[in-house]
């Protein structure tokens, strides 16, 4: 069937997808627990949204559509006590972090959802070995030209939240030696990657989405696992790339950067994307998930050399201005000592250090997760 219609939403507004760690606090393994904790959840109102996802050992949370950091962060704060309160009653902890540092693919449950049965028989065991744990954004965007516009604009700035969220160094019980391991999972499906070059939602639909339709191999945007990509029905763009923080605070904060450069990029001053920009983006997303802060980068426009973390704060800089007529310049402040002090990734490796185990980096993250003062 033909794409949506693109359904505009108010400019910038924003809201956060969240999917959490199920664990087991017997052995800090994750648990297939997903429909215990959402039947106790309906018992009494919750905050935002929460869902089931791919496998029993994981659920995702989605917030209401904010144009603010301060209200985003106390919702998703109130949405992680109401968790943790229940986690708490069924024994279980709920973390964030990209990858469960030790959990076998092969262990995990599909959720009961005709789609994930579909997606199992489809991907074969690609399917459990998604249990990975993302943070997706939604940006609103007046009209789909505008979508288009932010959806290749944004490209350059894909390394700052792949490092800026990086939480996932350990995969299957050993050091990855990337800081983001978990987007290696979702690059094995055969629909990511990033969306074909063009600045018009027409020419999306009309020429690109009718011709993928004709293969049989698309039905809707859901079959797309793209880094970016539009969402008409919501009127957004959806950035997919970021690791699930080890804090609500982190989500937030990311968020608000997102919410600030779209407000900036746009104004239209930068010069406009094109295709060419694509030329850098595979290895600058390698980058980012290798090396995070450390890597280097590749200019688009310029071809400069850029280490990831000094384009970090020059830009958070550059943005403080949107920071402050949107409200979020906390966010950015944070997200800039975040970038001095070091990612998630490097407090899970420095936790597994100290306690000398793997079950101890989880335990750890169970107590981030939970607005905890964790060493």
């Amino acid at each position: 069937m033909p794409l949506d219609a693109f359904n505009p939403s108010a400019p910038l507004t924003f809201g956060v997808e969240l999917e959490l760690q199920l664990v087991n606090l017997s052995d800090f393994n994750l648990t297939a627990a997903s429909p215990d904790l959402m039947h106790l959840l309906q018992r009494k109102p919750f905050p935002g949204n929460v869902t089931p996802e791919i496998t029993e050992s994981m659920i995702e949370i989605n917030s209401s559509v904010h144009t603010a950091y301060g209200p985003l962060l106390a919702e998703l704060t109130e949405i992680r006590d109401t968790l943790v309160a229940a986690g708490d009653t069924l024994n279980i902890g709920i973390a964030g972090g990209g990858t469960h540092p030790f959990q076998h693919w092969s262990d995990q449950r599909i959720s009961a959802k005709p789609r994930y049965e579909y997606l199992s028989q489809l991907y074969g065991y690609l399917a459990k070995q998604f249990t990975v744990f993302g943070q997706h954004v939604h940006i609103g965007c007046a009209n789909g030209d505008d979508a288009m516009y932010l959806l290749h604009a944004l490209n350059r700035y894909l390394p700052h939240f792949i490092a800026l969220s990086a939480s996932s160094p350990y995969v299957q019980g050993h050091d990855s030696l990337f800081e983001s391991a978990r987007l290696n999972s979702v690059f094995a499906f055969p629909m990511s990657g990033r969306a074909p070059f063009t600045l018009s939602w027409q020419e999306f639909t009309d020429v690109y989405f009718a011709k993928m339709e004709r293969t049989n191999i698309i039905k809707s945007m859901k079959d797309f696992y793209w880094d970016l990509r539009p969402k008409p029905e919501f009127g957004t763009i959806e950035l997919r790339v970021c690791d699930t923080p080890l804090t609500v605070e982190r989500a937030a904060a990311l968020a608000a950067y997102l919410q600030a450069l779209c407000r900036h990029l746009l104004e239209r001053k930068d010069e406009a994307p094109v295709e060419d920009d694509y030329l850098v983006y595979n290895y600058n997303r390698f980058q980012a998930c290798r090396f995070g802060l450390d890597g280097s980068i590749t200019h688009p426009k310029t071809y400069d050399s850029i280490v990831i973390r000094d384009d970090i704060l020059a830009t958070l800089e550059q943005m403080l201005p949107h920071a402050e007529a949107l409200g979020s310049v906390e966010a950015l402040q944070h997200l800039a000592d975040a970038a001095r002090s070091g990612s998630d990734a490097a407090i899970l490796r420095r936790h597994a250090e100290r306690e000398g185990s793997v079950e101890g980096m989880v335990n750890a993250a169970i107590g981030h997760f939970r607005g905890d003062r964790v060493a």
